[in-house]
């Protein structure tokens, strides 16, 4: 088959009713399924979960993994309704403090159905998926935890990298196989600089500045282990010249490699039949890398949208194409102004949970990542401009893997820009 071929057999349909989304993505060698629930009045947790498991079993899906955020308080009754309603919990779980008054602010599953699913364990506790088809062999961790959380946060950081290496191992992947990681830090803001520390020397000691640097989120969030940190990736590892990945550049803001923070804007996988793109966790944060809009949650929400939004744009993207989202705001009296933004600038019905957490500086209000996927192997030349960047990685040296991409214009907003010095 040509790979116009397998692009034309392969379709995206999205279904959104009552608290639930599902986006479906149907390609040839297997069908990956992304649900999203949120709690809707008139809805209880039991009836929603009961209909995921209602399109596992048409599906015959097996889930990859899930997220959830809740109450640390409703985390062993959510669990409990998982199980009654889907079954064992026999895939990687990360379940995340949503610190809000609701003890349930939603949860974002990734299945698949058509091929085989070979879990991975560490300690007698599955923390992995891994499965393959003909052009690449994909992973995902998720609910990675210190085993001694009397120890230091750096060294329950240490631990989590650690876990990371020796799970891909595990299932025969390498740390440069990695796209996208997820750190969900407790008190954030007492060390998550000391945590950067961390990251940095693991991925020097790696060699991981001298490849792909992957996309991720650093968010606040306790969990129920008592871990000082939860963390997850996704890794693929190509089989041919067919699978191709880089990282992609913000149209709007500096890498954040300039900064201190060791991490890619968003990191783009290439497959003959779409392209997926992970976009990190963004905030409202200037190109020189200084917080803007302070104090002002409605101007953080927008500059925050506009700079994600750009990414999109830059590969031939908008909202429509997105399939998993999370929103992070400070106050959960805050959360409000995500959907009158929304509302107001009429953005298509998105997958997203929006959680009440910290930031990773005192001075951000709101944070958000998106995945989206878009059919065909190519952005139009008229979104994006695809040549060697010259920015340069954490060690000084010219990385080859970013895309630069074309400046769009900024939409002027009110309000004075500050600065304030920090990472993210």
């Amino acid at each position: 088959m040509s790979k116009d071929d397998i692009s034309t057999t392969t379709t995206i349909s999205k279904e959104f009713s009552q608290g639930l989304s599902l986006i479906t993505l149907k390609r040839p060698s297997v069908t990956e399924y992304f649900i999203t629930v949120v709690p809707t009045p008139g809805r209880h947790e039991t009836a929603m979960f009961a209909e995921v498991a209602d399109i596992l079993r048409r599906n015959d899906a097996q889930i990859i993994s899930q997220d959830i955020f809740t109450s640390l308080d409703g985390d062993r009754s959510t669990m409990q309704t998982i199980r009654d309603t889907i079954g064992p919990l026999q895939w990687p779980i990360t379940c995340i403090d949503s610190a809000s008054a609701s003890s349930f602010a939603g949860t974002q599953i990734w299945a698949v159905s058509g091929i085989d699913v070979q879990r991975l364990m560490l300690y007698g506790t599955v923390v992995g998926s891994l499965w393959e088809d003909n052009y690449a062999k994909y992973c995902r961790l998720g609910g990675l935890s210190s085993r001694d959380t009397s120890s230091s946060r750096e060294a329950q950081a240490h631990e989590i990298f650690d876990q990371m290496e020796t799970a891909l191992a595990s299932g025969g992947m390498e740390l440069s196989n990695i796209l996208r990681t997820w750190f969900y830090l407790d008190d954030i803001l007492a060390w998550y600089g000391d945590f950067n520390k961390v990251r940095d020397g693991f991925y020097s000691d790696k060699g991981i500045f001298n490849g792909l640097v992957p996309a991720s989120t650093g968010i606040g969030g306790s969990n129920i282990t008592g871990s000082a940190v939860m963390g997850g990736l996704v890794a693929v590892e190509p089989k041919n010249s067919n699978i191709q990945t880089k990282a992609v550049a913000s149209p709007l803001q500096c890498p954040a490699l300039d900064y201190g923070s060791s991490f890619s804007r968003a990191v783009e996988l290439t497959s003959p039949c779409h392209r997926r793109l992970f976009v990190s966790g963004t905030a409202s944060i200037a190109p020189e890398g200084h917080t803007v809009h302070l104090d002002d949650v409605d101007a953080q929400v927008a500059k925050t949208m506009e700079v994600v939004y750009a990414i999109l744009k830059s590969r031939g993207m908008d909202w429509s194409d997105v399939v998993k989202a999370t929103a992070y705001v400070k106050e959960a009296d805050d959360i409000p102004a995500y959907h009158k933004y929304c509302t107001v600038n009429k953005l298509p019905p998105m997958p997203i949970v929006v959680a009440n957490s910290t930031v990773c500086r005192e001075d951000l209000l709101f944070e958000v990542e998106v995945d989206a996927i878009k059919k065909g192997r190519r952005a139009s030349p008229d979104h994006c401009v695809c040549e060697s960047s010259l920015l340069r990685n954490k060690k000084g040296q010219k990385s080859k893997d970013i895309v630069a991409v074309r400046e769009l214009p900024q939409h002027k907003t009110k309000g004075r820009e500050q600065v304030k010095p920090g990472k993210t």
